[in-house]
């Protein structure tokens, strides 16, 4: 008999969200075209309107602001590029500034070439050095977007976007904020935020995989460049046919996440880790513990206790954690967050990411406390006959 498992990497992927299983097999269940005009084609066209109706809630926004994609990913790539611009505005941006802690596909998936790109630094604890950042704004002549992203996938960090953009609309510069992470753990509203542009993911809150958005905070945002050109759907913006069934799983997780609901919850996890984790290893590091943080994120280091040797303990004592981001092909890696915000290298090896989620348990703690606490013991204790 297989031994049950304990999920603990939300911040890489959730479980599929119940009610959003069910909006996906009654979607499954009818046919048509949300583009055709007969009676097929307008229920599904009706399935996808409703979905871009909760997103566009999650954000307090409008739903003609809501642009379907594959995913964060795919959004990042549509919407970093110097054609997204403010309506009166008619020139390219001439830069990018990025946060040196974005995600790869900020990083990587922007459309502005090689030597227009800036990265900023960050302090000891994750946040963005807004001084930095004023002095690059400051040193560009011309329009510049600027990516921030509201929460760190693998510290946990929040950043403090409303104050990055007041910098950015100072100078007149556009800010995108990549809310992946955030969306349904905080309030990532616009009026909270301040941001242009949100991009958001609907695996990260229980929805399918395999499908995002890319949000505007106003219909004065242009984006003249869309990266899929076809048949026009999604305004122009991202043409090929709807996927409807994971749309609308998209929207029923929206609508499950609205209100914030679990936040109160995925704290109290969070506390009874961070706090059961000091009290057994007096040495442990917690990253990002001197900043805002998610609810349901902890970071941490056992000197000595490397992460591939835990990880994989773990994973066969049945406990689901990572190392950071999910988008190293499987591979534990150095972790180039970490890396900017200044943690040594023999640290950084040691880190390992826990986040909870919408189905999370108490009893999941304790069942990682113990296995934890077994592999560590084990670890320490070869340590200690190999030194003798």
């Amino acid at each position: 008999m297989s031994r049950p498992r304990t999920y603990l990497d939300f911040n890489a992927t959730s479980p599929l969200r119940p009610v959003a299983r069910i909006c996906m097999i009654e979607a499954l269940d009818r046919v048509g075209n949300p583009s055709s005009v007969h009676t097929e084609g307008r229920r599904a066209r009706g399935l996808v309107e409703t979905a871009r109706a909760d997103v566009a809630a999650l954000f307090g926004t409008r739903a003609d602001h809501v642009t379907f994609t594959s995913g964060t990913t795919e959004a990042a790539a549509l919407a970093l590029t110097p054609a997204l611009q403010d309506a009166p505005v008619q020139a390219p941006a001439d830069r990018l500034l990025v946060a040196a802690t974005e995600h790869p596909a900020v990083l990587q998936g922007h459309r502005f070439a090689a030597d227009r790109v800036s990265l900023l630094p960050v302090q000891s604890d994750g946040i963005l050095d807004l001084e930095a950042l004023r002095h690059a704004l400051a040193s560009i002549s011309g329009r510049c977007i600027v990516a921030v992203q509201a929460a760190n996938s693998e510290t946990g960090v929040l950043q403090p976007i409303h104050a990055v953009a007041d910098l950015v609309h100072a100078h007149g510069g556009l800010l995108v904020c990549d809310a992946t992470q955030a969306a349904g753990r905080i309030d990532c509203s616009f009026d909270r935020l301040q941001a242009d542009v949100l991009l958001v993911s609907s695996h990260k809150i229980g929805g399918p995989l395999g499908v995002g958005a890319m949000v505007f905070a106003s219909d004065r945002l242009r984006l003249g460049d869309p990266l899929v050109r076809g048949g026009g759907q999604e305004r122009g913006l991202r043409g090929g046919t709807e996927n409807v069934p994971a749309i609308a799983g998209f929207g029923a997780a929206a609508r499950a996440v609205s209100g914030l609901v679990e936040t109160p919850h995925l704290y109290e996890l969070r506390q009874n880790l961070e706090e059961r984790l000091q009290a057994s290893w007096p040495e442990v590091v917690m990253f990002g513990d001197g900043a805002e943080r998610l609810p349901n994120t902890v970071a941490f280091a056992i000197p000595g206790v490397s992460n591939e040797t835990a990880l994989i303990a773990l994973d066969l004592e049945g406990v689901a954690v990572s190392t950071g981001s999910a988008c190293s092909s499987g591979k534990v890696s150095s972790s180039h967050v970490l890396e900017a915000m200044g943690v040594d290298a023999h640290l950084r090896t040691c880190v390992i990411r826990v986040s909870f989620g919408w189905c999370s348990i108490p009893a999941d703690v304790d069942r990682l406390m113990v296995a934890l606490g077994a592999i560590v013991s084990r670890i320490q204790r070869r340590s200690t006959q190999a030194a003798a």
